[in-house]
């Protein structure tokens, strides 16, 4: 059952009137202290003053779930009781819970195929910032779109790392698909959502995954990590390119993650058909060959084409992007970063393939 408390809301910490999220401490009811920390999703509830009284739904604070350790409004019982429908509205997301609400989907009911422009998916949402860096150095002038999926957190606005992309022009526009919403534009289902960034918005590549604080287990199939599975399906299905940003780690405690994560080599034993996998080069510190490595996997992993790229790590850093993965950074974790990297520099080598390719037939 839903965990839901009353609350008074005693400080905005993000009062800015472009924020589509807010940073609130609140009060619970009967209990002073400690005060605690909340968010408050603005498209879905509103924005909330100093004093406002809140519905919060405690449950994540309350068992210290990690990077999702806070209260969620639920409802502004002060100021948030009369939503309304945007012009053309007439799809649901998050349909049939008490937060519900209408949309007006993407989808282009004139389906053109194949769409062959380039995708790349993602494991994790930590990687995004890498990959759109990456693309942007070797792809310059080329648009690069975002489709959020479920796995991680739905909310479309909980993402910083995609508005400070889209502030920068590292990003082109980002869509909510599925069950994820509060994007630039809303899609029922993520083949809705690329083949309308890739031919609708002429993006010249997409990129394809959660948003931040990814759903695991310990489990090989029960993690958001297994949405890349259907990202790259999806992607594969209307024909476009299709490169898998490996989940690397040199940094992390668990075994499973290191090297070469066990989601990503499940996702590529799992695909029906083959992809482009990125490696950065050099930087696997177990394998120092990994490119050449792979040939000698299981037939699930060899098949794939496996592409090493040199990255460039220092010119990262000193973008000022996010680059945090469960609480590293790059000097603490170089070949996560390395890895999102190389993933945005073999997208922007496929992107301007293709687009050199759809010029030389628009010239005959």
């Amino acid at each position: 059952m839903l965990k839901l408390r009353r609350a008074v809301v005693r400080e905005v910490k993000d009062a800015s009137a472009s924020a589509a999220e807010q940073q609130l401490v609140i009060e619970l009811a009967g209990e002073r202290l400690p005060l605690r920390a909340a968010v408050a999703d603005v498209r879905l509830v509103g924005r909330a003053e100093v004093g406002d009284e809140l519905v919060v739904n405690v449950q994540a604070l309350d068992i210290a779930l990690g990077s999702g350790g806070f209260d969620i409004v639920h409802v502004n019982l002060t100021r948030g009781l009369r939503g309304g429908e945007a012009e053309g509205a007439h799809v649901m997301k998050l349909n049939y819970t008490s937060l519900q609400h209408a949309v007006e989907p993407v989808e282009d009911e004139r389906l053109r195929l194949p769409v062959r422009r380039p995708v790349a998916v993602l494991a994790v949402h930590g990687q995004l910032a890498a990959v759109a860096w990456a693309f942007s150095r070797g792809a310059p002038g080329r648009r690069l779109g975002y489709v959020q999926t479920e796995g991680g957190a739905l909310p479309g606005g909980h993402s910083r790392t995609a508005a400070e992309l889209r502030t920068r022009g590292l990003l082109d526009c980002h869509l909510t698909a599925g069950a994820a919403f509060g994007g630039d534009g809303e899609a029922i289902t993520i083949p809705g959502a690329l083949h309308h960034g890739l031919r609708g918005l002429g993006w010249d590549a997409a990129v394809c995954g959660p948003g931040p604080g990814i759903v695991g287990s310990s489990s090989a199939l029960g993690h958001g990590g297994m949405y890349a599975l259907d990202c790259a399906h999806a992607a594969l299905a209307l024909g476009c390119p299709t490169v898998v940003v490996a989940r690397m780690s040199s940094g992390d405690e668990r075994a499973r993650h290191r090297g070469l994560s066990h989601h990503t080599r499940t996702v590529l034993e799992l695909l029906l058909a083959a992809a482009t996998v990125a490696l950065p080069a050099g930087m696997d510190l177990e394998s120092p060959d990994l490119e050449r490595a792979a040939a000698a996997w299981p037939a699930g992993l060899a098949r794939h084409d496996w592409r090493a790229r040199p990255v460039d790590l220092d010119g990262f850093a000193s973008s000022g992007l996010a680059a945090e993965t469960m609480g590293r950074g790059i000097g603490e974790d170089p070949l996560f970063f390395g890895a999102g990297l190389a993933g945005g520099a073999v997208l922007a080598e496929a992107a301007t393939r293709t687009r050199g390719e759809e010029d030389a037939i628009a010239r005959r």
